[in-house]
């Protein structure tokens, strides 16, 4: 057993910064093959038609029966191109959590996606969305292998999940885990932060030999490291925001910790949402 992951770039879904570092101002997303002999899993997918169409082709490359597509969270960026790979390889079964699979139809719905994905990536998002089906299992199969779905509450989103492939040691983080990248948090408090960090520090205690982030730095390796700057981020966020007025004093305060980080708009969000009127 082995894995891949594949990366697309696409632009940031914060486009309002006040400032930023513009050769930053992008976020990369992975998708995960887990590979057997003779069939594959594949963890999630990409926003666009053709970011979809560049996973297909990529997948074929490796000359496996898809047999699933597990949805790690119910973010549209992760799962819109559910409709193209079940299309593309007839048989596959895209699941993932009751929660996951609730979420997703939230984001699939009409409203949604005409206010807001279509309006980020016009004429760019699949004519027909798939949502995937509820997974009735704790894990999936692959050439006799358990793939784990590790339920890790509110993570970047309520309902997240890992999946832990022990046969590698992998763990396939959708969202919980970030490289190199300002996460997401402008569905978080600090109440759900807290929890987000406690979840990552168990995490670790699986000794993981690598860990894919749903979102990082395509240049950079699938470091286990990440689960701790993770959390550390998410608990230095938490305390600047304790001693800042404004979400401009925040987002610099951060910025100025953590320059270099890919996708400042996903700070400039995070800001904004800490210093909103309670």
């Amino acid at each position: 057993m082995e894995y891949a992951v594949h990366h697309v770039r696409r632009p940031g879904l914060t486009r309002d910064l006040p400032y930023g570092p513009q050769d930053l101002l992008w976020v990369s997303n992975a998708a995960t093959l887990v590979l057997g002999a003779s069939d594959a899993v594949l963890i999630d997918t990409y926003v666009t038609v053709e970011q979809n169409q560049q996973l297909i082709d990529w997948i074929r490359s490796f000359d496996r029966r898809l047999t699933h597509v597990y949805v790690t969270h119910g973010h549209g960026d992760h799962f819109f191109g559910l409709s193209q790979i079940t299309e593309a390889f007839p048989g596959v079964r895209a699941v993932a959590t009751e929660a996951t699979a609730a979420a997703a139809e939230v984001q699939a719905g009409t409203d949604m996606v005409g206010s807001f994905w279509e309006r980020l990536f016009p004429g760019q998002i699949p004519a027909r969305l798939t949502t995937p089906q509820p997974l009735a299992d704790d894990h999936l199969e692959l050439d006799g292998q358990r793939l784990e779905i590790v339920e890790t509450g509110f993570t970047d989103t309520p309902g997240s999940t890992v999946v832990w492939v022990p046969e590698l040691r992998l763990i396939a983080a959708g969202d919980v885990a970030y490289n190199d990248t300002h996460p997401y948090q402008s569905e978080s408090t600090a109440a759900t932060r807290r929890e987000w960090a406690a979840t990552l520090d168990r995490l670790r205690d699986l000794d993981p030999a690598a860990v894919v982030a749903g979102h990082g730095n395509p240049d950079l390796p699938d470091d286990p490291g990440i689960l701790a700057e993770t959390a550390a981020y998410l608990r230095e966020f938490d305390a600047l925001d304790a001693r800042t007025a404004t979400a401009e004093e925040l987002y610099a305060a951060m910025l100025d910790r953590y320059p270099r980080r890919l996708n400042p708009g996903s700070l400039w969000g995070a800001a904004k949402r800490a210093k909103q009127p309670s």
